[in-house]
């Protein structure tokens, strides 16, 4: 299995905040299977980018809300001349 991806996401905590969904059901909401939603979950599969805008459709908040990407400082940024 590859590494780990550095993409965090907090879809557990939505899942909850959204009377309880459970992972079935947003595997069905989205279309992939209760194993796929669980390694996204888990931070052991990153999602395409269609996969990711509709999970975060799913739970009718921006993609950032669901999805976050470490900030390692200003050179991840591009903000160096």
């Amino acid at each position: 299995m590859g590494k780990p991806t550095k993409v965090t996401n907090d879809i557990r905590r939505l899942r909850f905040a959204n009377a309880e969904m459970t992972q079935a059901e947003l595997a069905d909401r989205i279309g992939v299977t209760r194993q796929t939603v669980i390694a996204i979950e888990q931070g052991r599969y990153s999602p395409s980018l269609e996969m990711a805008f509709q999970i975060a459709h799913a739970f009718r908040v921006p993609l950032s809300e669901v999805f976050q990407y470490p900030d390692n400082g200003p050179d991840d940024a591009g903000d160096t001349p």
